[in-house]
Formats: C-alpha cells, sequence, structure tokens
C-alpha cells in the first residue's frame, strides 16, 4: 500500500486531538511511516551505493527528529486523565473544569450525548482527582523562582453552618523557562500576613531556596513576612494596586488629569526622578495630599523596579500575571456561588489551574534576553 503524506494543516488538526500517550504512539507511526519509506535506489542514483546499515541510521535519525517535533508540538494531556476510565467521565470532568455545575453537568450529558448520570454521579467522578491535588499539593519545586506572584481572590464557603468569605491565596511562578507555574494553592480564613508566613515556609520545605523578587500587593506586614524567610528577595508592591487605592478617593472631575500626572510617577527612568515627581504632584494636588503621601511610606516597596531593566520592569511593577489567573479562576467559579466546604472549592480550583497550566507551553517574550540580565544581576544566585 502506498504511504501518501500528510498535509500540515491535517497534521496540526491530529496532533490537536491527542490526549493520551497510546494516541500519541500511533499518531507518530502514522505520520513517521510515509517521511520513513526508503527511497528507490532507480529513482534517485545517489542513493544507490549508501550501504544498508547507514539507510538504517538515517531512518531511525529521521524518525527521531519527527517524534520530538510532534513531542513539542502536540498539547499538554489533561492530568486527570490517568483516573478516569471513560471518555463519557473525561467529558464530566472537562466540563466541571470550564466551571459548569453538576446540576448543568447531567443537563448537558443527557440532552446532548443521550448519557443519563446524576449529579451524585458528577460528584464521584470528580472526587476522583483528590488523590492528584494531594500529591500536586506536596510535589517537590524548582530550587529557584526568577520571580514569584503572591496574592488572594475570595469564594464564599460553608464552614460549620456559617457562610464565610475564605481567601484562596495563590502562589504563581515564572520558572528558569520562563514558563509560569502555579506553585500552590492555599485555603484559609483570612489573608494575613501570619498565613503567608506559612505558605512561604511550605515553599521553603518544598525545595525552593531562592527567589530573586516577589510581587505583591499592599498587605500590612507582606514584607516582613517575605524577608523572614527569603532574606534576599526583592519585594515590588504592585504599583497598580496603589493607583486604585489613590484614585478612588480623587473625585471624578479630576481624575483624567490626576492620573496623567501620577503616570510620570511610576514612569520616571529613576527613583530619584519618581519621588521629586511625586513631590510635585502633592504641591499641585493638595487637596488629595493624605493620599498622595501613602506612596512616600510605601516607597521603600514601590520603588525596587526603578533599579531594573525595562524588560524586568514591565514584569515586576505589576502583579498582573497573578490577577489574570485569578480573573479567569473567577470566571469558572461565579457559577458557584456557594461551596458547602474547603475541599469543594480546592477540587474546582486544582482543576482550573491545570485546564489553564497545560496551555502555558511558551516562555514569556524575550525571556533569553531577561535571562541574560538576571545572570548578570545575580550571578552568585543563578544556579540554574
Amino acid at each position: 500500500m502506498k504511504n501518501n503524506p500528510v498535509s500540515f494543516a491535517d497534521c496540526l488538526k491530529k496532533i490537536k486531538k491527542v490526549a493520551t500517550q497510546e494516541e500519541l504512539e500511533a499518531l507518530l507511526k502514522e505520520l513517521a511511516l510515509p517521511a520513513l519509506g526508503r527511497i528507490n535506489p532507480a529513482q534517485d542514483p545517489a542513493q544507490e551505493h549508501i550501504p544498508a546499515n547507514e539507510h538504517d541510521e538515517t531512518d531511525d535519525s529521521n524518525h527521531r527528529t519527527i517524534a520530538a517535533t510532534i513531542s513539542r508540538k502536540a498539547p499538554k494531556t489533561n492530568p486527570w486523565n490517568e483516573v478516569i476510565d471513560s471518555e463519557n467521565e473525561a467529558m464530566t470532568m472537562s466540563l466541571y473544569a470550564k466551571g459548569l455545575t453538576t446540576k448543568d453537568i447531567v443537563n448537558y450529558m443527557k440532552n446532548v450525548h443521550e448519557v443519563d448520570i446524576s449529579q451524585s454521579d458528577v460528584s464521584k467522578i470528580t472526587d476522583k482527582v483528590r488523590p492528584l491535588i494531594e500529591e500536586w499539593k506536596t510535589r517537590p519545586l524548582s530550587s529557584v523562582y526568577p520571580i514569584v506572584y503572591l496574592d488572594a481572590v475570595r469564594h464564599k464557603v460553608r464552614d460549620n453552618g456559617k457562610i464565610i468569605s475564605k481567601a484562596a491565596n495563590i502562589a504563581l511562578g515564572i520558572n528558569q523557562d520562563g514558563l509560569k507555574e502555579v506553585l500552590g494553592i492555599w485555603i484559609s480564613d483570612t489573608e494575613g500576613a501570619k498565613f503567608w508566613l506559612q505558605v512561604l515556609n511550605e515553599l521553603k520545605n518544598r525545595g525552593v531556596e531562592d527567589i530573586f523578587f516577589t510581587c505583591v500587593d499592599g498587605l500590612k506586614g507582606f514584607p516582613e513576612a517575605i524577608r523572614a524567610i527569603y532574606p534576599n528577595t526583592e519585594i515590588q508592591q504592585c504599583i497598580v494596586h496603589q493607583i486604585r487605592h489613590t484614585i478612588k478617593f480623587v473625585m471624578h472631575k479630576d481624575q483624567d488629569a490626576f492620573c496623567a500626572n501620577l503616570r510620570a510617577v511610576y514612569t520616571a527612568p529613576t527613583s530619584e526622578a519618581g519621588l521629586r515627581t511625586l513631590k510635585a504632584i502633592q504641591e499641585k494636588w493638595p487637596q488629595y495630599l493624605a493620599h498622595l503621601q501613602k506612596w512616600e511610606v510605601n516607597w521603600p516597596e514601590l520603588a525596587p523596579f526603578f533599579n531594573y531593566p525595562e524588560p524586568i520592569r514591565k514584569l515586576i511593577y505589576t502583579t498582573n500575571a497573578i490577577e489574570s489567573l485569578n480573573a479567569q479562576f473567577r470566571k469558572v467559579t461565579r457559577t458557584t456561588v456557594l461551596f458547602p466546604h474547603d475541599d469543594s472549592l480546592m477540587k474546582l480550583l486544582w482543576l482550573v489551574q491545570a485546564d489553564i497550566s497545560r496551555r502555558w507551553t511558551m516562555p514569556l517574550i524575550n525571556w533569553r534576553s531577561i535571562l541574560a540580565q538576571l545572570a548578570i544581576l545575580f550571578p552568585d544566585r543563578m544556579n540554574f
């Protein structure tokens, strides 16, 4: 039988459908056979005098190259694939990870796929990931993370008969390859420096020896908690948080002009220039002096980004990276007004981050350049 080559478009379509190791191996065989078919010496005189063993070596090399290309392009499989038993369970898990309620999933499976399952069945299926969650929560981490963002998002949870707004504390790291990585999620009654101290201790115990930059909001006591565990870490308080906190006290008619003036503070070339600009704004807007003075109080945590090159500044002056992740959490969890317990919240958050994380396959823009600058800035700490 003639092995017809697969077009590039068809190849991409097939790759996107790969979900298991077995499917990947089958696809490799399908794509590799046409590429590895030996050229007929009669058609190519240049091949006539190549010994058979050299043909074999070339074929094997091509096979490895194709396999490596396919592996790089193939999407990561869902981590819950190892605990599900059927396609229906896989679909149920994926729908749950997208934020559908158990009732919505039951109706969808019935109306679209003519599959009868109950809400308790959905819970039993999704509960299969609990061992994976426990393993994920205690997995070893890299020894060094150039950047770690720390933030929390609130959710309503029933606790001992009461409805409590609990904090899902999240650590998002940028690893040495420039890839985003959710280091952990911790559920707590409150978001405070004391709890974050426990989180940082846990990261230390899981192997994180050093962090170059931590990007945080203005939570009181946060810098002290970080320095207690990672004394050499540069702490950058989010500029955007500080701006939001300031302009909520500014009258609507003044906001455009005030924000334009404030922008000159955090876009200044140096910390000293930024502080001078802040002083000038205080004189120009005396009615907002009390709120602008908080910039001076927080300046040691607001100003560190001025000391670094522009590519690094853009990464650390705001916590937008983790706020974007939190926005995706909120998008999925908004269909669940109230979680029955902490484990239910943790299960959904873990499924969401797993679904998101498998799409984080590309490093940050200009990461090689950033890494080179980090090597110059922290030569004794670049042990990766």
